[in-house]
């Protein structure tokens, strides 16, 4: 097992990881910027080391500072966790090459799913359904885009190749929009991710968003791990997720499951990893794969029983899968709300201290979180201060289970999505499962 890692992240995600470290014996050490000096992780570590200001920019972000400091504590790994650089295939290249071992995928890897036109042609060329679109970059001809689009069939997305987090998106209605539509993708694309090529993608009307967590040994083994309904989301960015997705049967999960598992097999992928779908009419198109944790990763580990920063851990040190297809067996349902520090309507970050926290309990409820009462929530990252998770024998009893768990939940001296948390659950379409990616921004302006 890994003598020593850097947790080259904040917030509840490394706190997670370092859980995992102390249960397998690892030592940990934290890195961390000025404005996270009394993070929960920071103080439990075993070292920590300041990485820059208060800036991502300057610290999480910067890599020979994030380098540096796994060099001076002689570490042996780092674990990106997700966000900041956990998918940037340079930071895991310089890691690798400087000598440490990175927790995730291999650079080559994470730098051509990262590119959503190469990750759509491995897809295809694996058997994974896709989106009907382009299959590649949009031409610098306009009679033969507009050709394209035609046999597509309108409305369609316009998608920057470098895009992510519903960044780079835009629809088209009619084919009086398209061209003006791809000019202005490619400019805001050029500007956002210095990556100006963009593709063509049919646009779903209702679809749901369904994703896969694969797990591989980077040795060519792989394994599906059950699929989580992502719906819930506001402006392409999820506020609850669900395991199993309501609605999807044995028969469907083993199909795309297998499908998954196999291009992962392919891939010679190594590591955690989900492959993202948009699913509708019974269908699932590929979007994107994420080639790192995922927030929700919890729901996952609650049906299945499996600890998956336990088992990235495992597998960053050489060992193999500790199960095989035939052990993953999903039992019971989980939920996962995801509490933000912003006004539960506007939406406007909502930093501050923390006057007050009381965390929510009973059977079923797990709270993943750095928060406690006196923190300061800084200005400067994400507003993600916790994650509420609940497990029951089935859907009803996890979301009651919820509900509850919400209704516990006290943190005061900031806002919260709480309230927004504590309507969305007790909606008719999300409480029947019927919801779609445009369900939650409908429901709110309605």
């Amino acid at each position: 097992m890994l003598e020593k890692i850097l947790i080259a992240n904040r917030g509840e995600i490394a706190l997670r990881i370092l859980r995992a470290c102390k249960e397998l014996g690892i030592k940990t050490v934290a890195a961390y910027s000025l404005a996270d000096r009394d993070l929960l992780h920071v103080r439990l570590a075993d070292e920590s080391v300041c990485i820059g200001p208060h800036p991502a920019a300057k610290s999480y972000l910067n890599i020979p500072a994030i380098i540096s400091a796994a060099e001076i504590t002689d570490a042996i790994a780092i674990h990106p966790g997700y966000g900041f650089l956990s998918e940037n295939a340079d930071f895991a290249e310089q890691v690798e090459q400087s000598g440490f071992i990175f927790i995730g995928p291999r650079a080559e890897t994470i730098r051509q799913m990262g590119d959503k036109v190469s990750a759509i042609k491995l897809m295809k060329a694996l058997d994974i359904p896709c989106v009907p679109g382009s299959n590649g970059p949009i031409e610098d001809n306009d009679q033969e885009t507009l050709k394209l689009a035609r046999a597509i069939g309108y409305p369609v997305l316009i998608k920057a190749a470098g895009g992510g987090g519903g960044r780079g998106m835009r629809v088209v209605h009619t084919e009086s929009h398209l061209l003006n539509a791809i000019a202005l993708t490619r400019s805001e694309a050029k500007a956002a991710f210095n990556n100006d090529m963009v593709y063509i993608e049919k646009y779903l009307q209702n679809p749901r968003h369904i994703e896969v967590q694969v797990f591989g040994d980077g040795e060519g083994n792989a394994i599906y791990l059950g699929e989580r309904d992502c719906s819930v989301q506001r402006r392409h960015q999820k506020i609850i997720e669900e395991a199993p997705a309501p609605g999807i049967t044995p028969k469907q999960r083993a199909e795309i499951g297998e499908l998954c598992s196999k291009a992962c097999i392919g891939m010679k992928y190594r590591g955690a990893g989900t492959m993202e779908f948009l699913y509708e009419d019974g269908k699932f198109y590929f979007i994107e794969m994420n080639t790192r944790i995922q927030v929700e990763h919890p729901v996952t580990e609650l049906i299945t029983g499996v600890d998956l920063v336990k088992e990235q851990l495992r597998i960053a040190a050489g060992l193999p899968l500790s199960y095989r297809q035939e052990d993953i067996k999903i039992t019971g349902a989980a939920l996962e709300c995801r509490i933000n520090a912003e006004d539960p309507r506007t939406f406007t970050p909502s930093p501050g201290t923390i006057s007050h926290f009381h965390a929510p309990g009973g059977p079923g409820v797990r709270v993943d979180s750095h928060i406690y009462g006196s923190y300061q929530v800084p200005p400067y990252y994400d507003s993600l201060i916790a994650k509420i998770i609940t497990y029951g024998e089935n859907r009803e009893v996890a979301l009651a289970r919820m509900k509850n768990a919400i209704d516990e939940t006290v943190i005061e001296g900031i806002k919260t999505n709480l309230p927004l948390h504590h309507d969305i659950l007790r909606s008719t379409g999300f409480t029947e499962g019927q919801v779609n990616i445009h369900y939650l921004e409908k429901w709110m302006s309605g």
